[in-house]
Parts: structure tokens; C-alpha cells; sequence
């Protein structure tokens, strides 16, 4: 019987279990697909501990995978067996040898990028592609601040940034992290641990704040972040490593400057085919055209999901993390 990764209760790393369960078959409209490389993303470990709860228990983790079309569900059409094929997104389940997928939900994997590639740079590159093209408007020259600008999606978001001209701000745990952010499209780096980092964005931006702020740090980084934004400018608050962050007070958006907030989901921005085609599209061209560059810190396999989430969460990986099958 395949493996499957799952949790019977929220908890810890050590909630994770690796079972035994039964081959699924597609239905119609869905694919089987066999796992060959598989996301490990910051999601997976909200959906682990309960913070986003999972619809039911026990339940796989993981909302992205590479692998190859094993079964066609009836009416399936565009896909044929032995295709590479992608998926990010959606209902967690990818933490599994197995899976059936709605055909409608996956991607071809184009050739030249290999599977752990693709597994590394699909959710997360789709992540940046609407952060900075559909969310927010980016002007050459304009100044931006990325907190975890080392991390597996800052990494991509900074290079996306500097591809598109912008000043980017970034921050960073220490100075080995630093040089490898300042590799990656950074024009300045801010070690958070050392100095304060809104006093450094208005140092470096002449008093005057950041236009836009990238957050996926939370409840450690949002206010200062909010401190940091010029008038009228957006905090892009996308996810929550540090954990929650603490309710604003909408009178408080007036205080700061007029500013506005977002809380933007991945799900919003690819919810239709078109959306999700264009979006995948866009990252792996990037890919192909050598200016968007996935890093992988480390690699495990499936069996060790708990190791992975333990450095995924003590923030000792820079880049992303990919299991293999």
C-alpha cells in the first residue's frame, strides 16, 4: 500500500505519521498521479499545528507536488499518461506516494526544469507572481521592503523585484544570509537581529518610508512594518512565520500615514484555469529565461516530513525545502 504523511491530530512535528493507505482511483474529471518531488511550504505547518484547520482527521499535509500521470478519470482530456505534471495549491494532500488530482488543477511541467526544481519554485513562484503584478504595482526605481528576503519565497521575490527595477529592502536573521540575499536581487540588506529595521528603511529611504512592504514574518514584523510605509503606502502582510499577528485597529491606518492593508491568498489569485495557466506560465518562462533562480536549501525524503518542518520552523534553511519520493 503507498505511503501517505498525515496527521490524526494538530500538533507538533511529531504529529506527523507516515501511513499505509489504500491506491486511490481517479473519478471523473481527476488524474492519479505518482509523487516524485513535493513542496514543503510555511502553510503546511499551520494546517500541522491547527492554526488552518483541515476539513477532516487524519489528513495528508502538503499542497504541492511533482510527479508523473499514472490514470485518466473519465472525461479527462489535455493530459496523457507518463506526463510531467505539477500541482500547488488547493486542498492539502501532497505530503503522499499517491494522488488523485482534478485534471483542471494541474500543470505541464515544461522541459529543462527538472523535478525538483519545479517543486521548489511552482507555489512559491506563482506566490510572487501575483505579489507583485496583480496586487500591487511595482515603478522602476520605487523602494520596497522584503522581511525573510532569504527565505524560499523572498529569494524568488526579491529576484522578481530587481527584474522589474525596484529598490529592494530586505531583512534577514544573520550575515550569512545577508550575502545571499544581496546575491539575489537585494540592494540592501537589514539583519534584524542586530539593528532595528525601521529605523534602517527611513535611514535608506531619506525619512520618507517604503511604498510597499512585503510581509510573511506576522505577528514579530507587521507593526513595524506599518511604521515603515510611507504615506498611502501597502503592507502586503501574506503570511504568518512568527505567528498571528495581533489585530489593527482601522482607525490606527489613519495614524500611520493613510496606509493600506492586504491580506492576500494565493487561492484568489489562480481560482480559475486561465488564472492558474497564466500564472504557472509566467514563473517556469522566468525559470527557463535564467532570471528567476529556485534555491533549495535541503532535501528529504518523505519519510522525514518531521525533520523537514523542524528546520523549516527554526528558520535554519535559506531557500526552499523539497521532499523526494
Amino acid at each position: 500500500m503507498p505511503l501517505a504523511v498525515r496527521i490524526h491530530e494538530p500538533g507538533g512535528p511529531n504529529a506527523l505519521r507516515c501511513d499505509q493507505v489504500p491506491l486511490p482511483e481517479p473519478g471523473p474529471g481527476e488524474v492519479l498521479v505518482r509523487h516524485v518531488a513535493i513542496g514543503v511550504n510555511f502553510i503546511d505547518t499551520y494546517h500541522r499545528t491547527g492554526l488552518y484547520p483541515l476539513p477532516s482527521l487524519p489528513h495528508a499535509l502538503g499542497v504541492e507536488a511533482v510527479g508523473v500521470v499514472e490514470v485518466l478519470g473519465r472525461g479527462v482530456e489535455g493530459f496523457l499518461p507518463g506526463d510531467r505534471v505539477a500541482y500547488a495549491g488547493g486542498v492539502p494532500g501532497a505530503y503522499a506516494e499517491y494522488r488523485t488530482v482534478a485534471a483542471e488543477r494541474l500543470v505541464h511541467v515544461p522541459e529543462g526544469i527538472d523535478d525538483a526544481r519545479a517543486a521548489a519554485v511552482l507555489l512559491r513562484g506563482m506566490t510572487v507572481e501575483y505579489l507583485v503584478q496583480r496586487c500591487v504595482r511595482i515603478e522602476p526605481g520605487m523602494p520596497v521592503l522584503v522581511h525573510a528576503a532569504a527565505g524560499g519565497v523572498g529569494l524568488l521575490l526579491c529576484q522578481w523585484l530587481a527584474h522589474l527595477g525596484a529598490e529592494v529592502i530586505g531583512t534577514v536573521g544573520n550575515e550569512a544570509k545577508a550575502r545571499i540575499a544581496l546575491a539575489n536581487g537585494c540592494t540592501h540588506v537589514i539583519v534584524y537581529t542586530r539593528d532595528d529595521f525601521v529605523a534602517k528603511v527611513r535611514a535608506l529611504t531619506g525619512g520618507q518610508g517604503v511604498p510597499v512592504a512585503f510581509d510573511s514574518v506576522g505577528k514579530a514584523t507587521v507593526r513595524g512594518s506599518l511604521c515603515s510605509l510611507t504615506r498611502r503606502g501597502t503592507l502586503v502582510c501574506f503570511g504568518n512565520a512568527s505567528g498571528k499577528p495581533d489585530p489593527i485597529d482601522v482607525l490606527d491606518l489613519g495614524h500611520y500615514g493613510s496606509v493600506y492593508v492586504t491580506r492576500p491568498r494565493l487561492a484568489d489569485y489562480i481560482g480559475t484555469r486561465p488564472e492558474l495557466l497564466a500564472s504557472a506560465q509566467a514563473v517556469f518562462s522566468a525559470v527557463r529565461a535564467g532570471w528567476l533562480i529556485p534555491h533549495i536549501g535541503a532535501v528529504y525524503p518523505l519519510t522525514e516530513a518531521a525533520e523537514a518542518h523542524r528546520a523549516l520552523e527554526a528558520r535554519g534553511i535559506t531557500g526552499s525545502t523539497v521532499m523526494l519520493v
